[in-house]
């Protein structure tokens, strides 16, 4: 199971161990996991990557 980045809530996965979020990549390519309730309330993925912990 992954965890958000910015809240730490771990992830559910659905078929074929996707996740009910999204994954987004910082200017370096490191890769964070984001869960739909963070999603929503940070649109952009400038507001999301600067919320990551």
């Amino acid at each position: 199971m992954a965890k958000c980045s910015i809240c730490g809530k771990k992830i559910e996965e659905i078929f074929l161990g996707k996740i009910l979020g999204t994954y987004i990549r910082n200017e370096k390519g490191k890769q964070y996991a984001v869960c739909f309730e963070c999603q929503k309330k940070f649109s952009t993925k400038d507001e999301l990557l600067r919320n990551i912990k």
